[in-house]
């Protein structure tokens, strides 16, 4: 027997006390100190700190949080030692699901279990998979501006409606819905039923008020300021000082709407609106005086529409144009070829950066794979063109105005030494829009003879059909009341009185007056996302080498150097020519690699780098997305994307 006795450790590890608050008995209480040995794994940490409450409970939910390292500890078969905890450590035993206050889109508060404990992508898709919005990735959670105190009587006006009772069968992808397209946990009580329908019906146009009062960027930098607040995706609520009951806006953080479609999405497709509203309102993106009135009769037949019409449930055509919704298959059409090639047609430009007069100058213009060329005229075809400009990465905007009959497209064209601007001068609308749908496809890559170069054409035509004034068509509408300062930004409020406006935004309602609620928000989406500052989220930055802030736009699809005085754009980088990108975490500057050996360098201003990191891996990681894979995502690419600790 004496072998055995051997095997005896002659050291028995030795027992410690362990510090560990529960939130269950309230603030004020004092910490239990728990006996332990650092061999003994967290699960049983948990069950003898469970003992010694005499709390009969369901404690499943609850984990260890370390206060000193911000850092949760879930993984209950791991010992004290693995994660180096000592009796200096002090620990707390917390729910991972706490109440949060959400603010949609649309200004209405929700009250919502959320999980405090996983990575902020994840809780993001635990709170879409609550409120019916598929494709969570494109959300996530924005930090609230710090507002001052309000005074008593102000800080009751919030109202909040409580879902923390909501559950969701566990399991299913999307939600099981019902036949209007109403989730089935929704459909328990009249009051989630209400909330329902305030998340997926769009709500009355606000009062001028709300919008003057509202923050408003007056520039660039205000813009940029906006993006600082991003959560950071890859850590938990918790381990970013987010504490229960405390308040984060839900929005839409990459600008490419995946897959829209209005028989899933009634609550994503109305506050995927509300926030393109919102946007314009508040001149987050700028938008013409005829754009205005266009979105403001939008607003006003969606608004009278939303209270008369039912729940939409069918798809709609409308839907199918939407650029991002469906990639276009890439068909050659050896019919069109020989139409395409040839595309000819005369056109004027002029340079403003080259030339002293504005005014323009007449040339013979060729439109050819994704290169214009121009001629002095028709007959010089055949010889060397005066230039030849490629149109691929670069910039394109309207400058048009249907009540002028001035159809002109802006070009901002990448060249070695930075963006050559070039304006092209259409003669009618028929030019105009084959070229602009031109233009668009070429700065994407491609040519005349992709098949949604036709879709392109009736889109830009339909949108200028809808900017055409109707003169004396149907005056008699306008007794009708319209509260026209609830549908204007700020800078028209001012420009204009309310009866001014009226009968030009009733001017515009005649050509939306027919389209059906769901065609209206699609249609009120396609112009937003046309305009030529849609979708750019700026930071300030500041470029290796050089001494003055500059900002940098973040799109779905580049980047571009922005002059922060001017707003100017210096230059743009497109992700398919980018070879890979870190970031120097103890410098905090950002690298990145593009074919050609282009590298540029910036160090952060007014974001964190890892926020701007988050923004550019994610629209690379949305960009992986097929239109099959509509079942889970893959999470891991992600967070490899975004989350910064290797270069791709």
């Amino acid at each position: 027997g004496s072998s055995d006795e051997c095997r005896v450790p002659s050291v028995t590890m030795a027992a410690w006390d362990l510090c560990v608050t529960v939130e269950e008995l309230g603030p004020e209480a004092p910490p239990f100190k728990v006996s332990v040995t650092s061999d003994l794994h967290i699960g049983g940490v948990i069950l003898r700190i469970v003992e010694k409450t005499q709390i009969k409970k369901n404690w499943s939910d609850h984990a260890l949080w370390w206060e000193q390292k911000e850092q949760w500890l879930l993984r209950p078969s791991w010992t004290l030692e693995k994660y180096e905890i000592h009796a200096d450590a002090r620990l707390s035993l917390t729910s991972q699901h706490k109440p949060l206050r959400l603010d949609l889109p649309n200004g209405t508060t929700l009250r919502v279990q959320a999980c405090f404990s996983r990575p902020v992508f994840q809780t993001v898709m635990g709170v879409c998979h609550l409120l019916n919005i598929r494709h969570p990735e494109e959300l996530s959670f924005l930090r609230p501006v710090e507002e001052k105190k309000k005074k008593e009587k102000e800080a009751e006006k919030d109202v909040v409606h409580d879902l923390t009772a909501l559950k969701v069968m566990s399991g299913t992808h999307n939600p099981a819905t019902l036949s209007n397209g109403m989730p089935v946990h929704f459909a328990d009580s009249p009051q989630t039923e209400a909330v329902y329908k305030l998340l997926s019906v769009s709500l009355p146009a606000p009062p001028p008020e709300t919008i003057t009062r509202m923050l408003r960027p007056s520039g660039l930098m205000d813009k940029a300021q906006v993006h600082n607040r991003w959560l950071d995706s890859s850590r938990s609520l918790l381990q970013q000082g987010v504490k229960a009951e405390d308040k984060l806006l839900l929005r839409f953080k990459y600008y490419c709407f995946h897959d829209l479609d209005p028989k899933y999405d009634a609550v994503r497709l109305t506050q995927l609106y509300e926030q393109a509203r919102w946007a314009i309102l508040l001149e987050e993106v700028d938008c013409t005086e005829e754009e205005m009135m266009l979105f403001a009769a939008l607003q006003y037949h969606i608004g009278k529409v939303s209270l008369s019409e039912p729940q939409p449930t069918t798809s709609c055509p409308a839907m199918d144009d939407l650029d991002s919704a469906l990639k276009c298959l890439e068909v050659k059409m050896e019919s069109e070829k020989t139409r395409v090639e040839d595309m000819l047609e005369n056109s004027r430009t002029y340079k403003p950066k080259r030339l002293t007069l504005k005014g323009y100058k007449q040339f013979w213009f060729t439109f050819k794979n994704t290169s214009i060329s121009y001629y002095k005229s028709r007959e010089e075809t055949l010889k060397e063109p005066i230039q030849q400009m490629n149109l691929k990465g670069c910039e394109v905007a309207p400058d048009v105005s249907v009540a002028a009959q001035k159809y002109c497209i802006r070009l901002l064209i990448p060249e070695a030494e930075g963006m050559n601007e070039v304006y092209l001068r259409c003669e009618n609308e028929l030019q105009y829009s084959r070229w602009m749908a031109a233009c668009r496809l070429a700065s994407k890559g491609k040519t005349l003879a992709d098949c949604s170069f036709s879709s392109e054409v009736e889109n830009i035509q339909s949108f200028l059909a809808m900017q055409q004034s109707t003169p004396g068509a149907n005056n008699a509408q306008t007794d009708e009341i319209i509260n026209t300062h609830s549908l204007v930004s700020r800078r028209y409020q001012k420009k204009y009185k309310a009866k001014q406006l009226t009968p030009r935004i009733l001017e515009a309602y005649q050509n939306v007056s027919q389209l059906p609620l769901t065609q209206a928000l699609v249609k009120f989406l396609q112009i937003w996302q046309a305009l030529p500052d849609f979708g750019v989220s700026y930071f300030v930055v500041r470029f290796k080498g050089c001494r003055k802030d500059e900002v940098l736009g973040v799109t779905n699809n580049r980047l571009i150097r922005i002059n922060l005085s001017t707003g100017d754009v210096a230059k743009t980088w497109r992700y398919n020519t980018m070879r890979q990108w870190n970031v120097n975490w103890d410098i905090k500057q950002m690298a990145i690699e593009f074919n050609g050996n282009v590298n540029i360098a910036f160090s952060c201003v007014t974001a964190t780098c890892k926020i701007v990191h988050e923004y550019i891996g994610g629209y690379i990681f949305m960009a992986t997305r097929s239109r099959e894979q509509t079942e889970g995502l893959n999470h891991e690419l992600f967070f490899k994307l975004t989350g910064g600790h290797e270069a791709l």
